[in-house]
């Protein structure tokens, strides 16, 4: 089933960078961007995590939780964060459970070639733990500003 706008966001546990169990419903009466990425320190998804990065301080003035998914695990995620400097929570989704339950696991094509992976997908979760905004073509250089362009000034 694919979750849609208004959608109650599926709750999940998985490990962060450090090893510490995270849950959606810890952040309930928080807005949360969950954010899906193919994996650590390349070109797109890179460039992604760096815009978020460069816009957390509003994210953060605003109670805004970031949240980055990949299948990565937490010792990939560490060096993730400090290569580039990423002040925000990175999830290892390593058996992709998280990513099959928001449907962002499934077949992709590169260079003519198809295979199982992340689709790089960010949904905008409100207070009520409900889905506001799900985005599917991501441009990763500018999401960050995208981010704040929708759900601050709407």
């Amino acid at each position: 089933m694919k979750l849609k706008e208004n959608d109650l966001a599926p709750d999940f546990t998985v490990l962060d960078q450090d090893s510490n169990p995270i849950s959606l419903s810890q952040f309930k009466g928080k807005k949360v961007v969950l954010y899906f990425y193919p994996k650590d320190d390349t070109p797109g998804c890179t460039a992604e995590a760096c815009n978020i990065r460069d816009n957390y301080q509003i994210f953060e003035e605003n109670g805004i939780i970031v949240l980055g998914v990949s299948k990565d695990s937490p010792k990939s995620h560490i060096k993730f964060r400090e290569k580039y400097g990423l002040p925000f929570t990175l999830l290892a989704d390593v058996n992709h459970e998280v990513a099959d339950a928001y449907g962002v696991w499934g077949l992709k094509k590169f260079m003519g070639r198809e295979y199982e992976g992340m689709k790089r997908t960010t949904f905008l979760i409100g207070e009520d733990q409900r889905i506001h905004r799900i985005y599917e073509n991501v441009k990763p250089a500018q999401h960050g500003e995208e981010i704040i362009k929708d759900w601050l000034e709407a």
